[in-house]
């Protein structure tokens, strides 16, 4: 079987981009704005919670191009730049942003075979070779219109888009059940944190955490005391991973004698200390370890010290069991901010220091096979997807 390669720009009737639409050209309800947002790799993503209109009126004014069911979608931003998917009819008139470029190809090309090859690695490190931009990458119309597409007949064409169809329907459904799997292990650990804290027991005193320790954050480290290497200074990014098991990548740091100045004079985390987000991605816990040398951003991190009468495991636990109602104490303010005086005042039931040992002993071992369960789910879906990589490689190569 004979494949001829031609010019992305050469296949298509019709390219060109989206409009420029400003917040205040926006309706409540008229025509979709489809955005970059609503591309996904390969699919559609409707977002209908998130949609934004114009109105007939401003469609005229600003002559918006109508984009029409079939059409593909090109994302000339990030991430990843050149991201396609085809248009469903979703039963309304629709434009697109400007940073999307419509394609609407010859009768040469099928639709969902050009968007399979517009999934391929070939095909994404080929516009990755075109972007331009430092901070932000991006593709023009003009880059995009030279990407290389390799074209067999629409015979073949058919017979490819059936096969991929048929595998990445089965890749799909593995996932699904993957995914399925992995939420199970999770909401089954859950089940048993709410479940050890639901029914304070004898000897279980209420308390309110201010009462057990004290809840604080860090002086304030300007960004003309960093320097290129020291002592890490940790932001949301490392406690969360710190906090999730995984390596951190320490990218700022204090000098040695900034730390020691901060040590002397106010402190620093300490073996047993509890540090916990405050900002955006909120309720994330690490509790310290032993000889950690390291400081922190202020305001975006809180800080639980001298909790002497809890054993901090099981302050990480009870903390994890309301991290919800943690998150609803959040909201209100112009971005999701746990302030100090919000939490401190909140109601613990803490039992005899003996107690919180055995239940940190048995959700450490619920936590661990929860973490092994999640490990397996996970590779399974990285290799599912590795399985579509292939199966679209081979595909592209003619041995499918």
């Amino acid at each position: 079987m004979t494949w001829r390669t031609k010019k992305l720009g050469e296949v298509c009737d019709f390219f060109t981009d989206g409009n420029w639409i400003e917040s205040k050209d926006q309706s409540d309800e008229g025509i979709r704005l489809i955005q970059t947002g609503n591309i996904g790799n390969g699919i559609f993503k409707n977002r209908g919670g998130k949609a934004r209109y114009i109105s007939e009126k401003t469609f005229k004014r600003l002559k918006c191009t109508e984009i029409m069911p079939g059409d593909i979608l090109v994302s000339r931003l990030p991430d990843p730049v050149g991201r396609a998917c085809v248009i469903p009819d979703i039963k309304e008139k629709m434009i697109t942003a400007v940073d999307c470029s419509i394609l609407r190809l010859d009768k040469a090309v099928l639709p969902h075979f050009f968007n399979y090859y517009l999934q391929t690695n070939q095909y994404l490190q080929d516009v990755e070779s075109k972007t331009s931009g430092t901070t932000r990458k991006r593709i023009s119309r003009k880059n995009l219109g030279m990407i290389e597409i390799p074209l067999p007949s629409i015979a073949e064409q058919r017979r490819i888009v059936g096969k991929l169809d048929e595998v990445f329907e089965g890749v799909e459904k593995a996932k699904e059940n993957a995914e399925k799997n992995l939420r199970n292990a999770r909401e089954l650990f859950e089940s048993y944190l709410q479940g050890a804290f639901a029914n304070p027991g004898k000897g279980w005193a209420e308390k309110r955490l201010e009462e057990l320790g004290q809840i604080t954050s860090s002086k304030r480290i300007y960004k003309k005391e960093y320097v290129k290497e020291g002592v890490p200074f940790y932001r949301i990014k490392e406690i969360k991973e710190l906090a999730n098991g995984h390596d951190i990548s320490v990218e700022l740091f204090i000098s040695k004698k900034r730390y020691s100045e901060i040590k002397n004079v106010f402190g620093v985390p300490l073996e047993g200390d509890i540090l916990m987000t405050a900002v955006g991605t909120i309720g994330e816990i690490y509790v310290v370890g032993k000889n950690e040398e390291f400081y922190f951003k202020d305001g975006n991190v809180l800080w639980f010290k001298d909790f002497d009468s809890a054993d901090s495991y099981f302050m990480k636990f009870v903390l994890m069991s309301f991290v919800e109602k943690i998150k609803k104490l959040s909201q209100g303010s112009a971005y999701n901010a746990l302030t100090i005086e919000k939490i401190e005042k909140h109601k613990i039931f803490l039992p005899p220091l003996s107690e919180q040992k055995s239940i940190v002993k048995k959700l450490d071992g619920l936590a661990g096979e929860t973490r092994k369960l999640e490990e397996v789910y996970r590779k399974k879906l990285a290799d599912l997807e590795e399985l579509k990589k292939s199966v679209l490689k081979e595909a592209f190569l003619g041995k499918l």
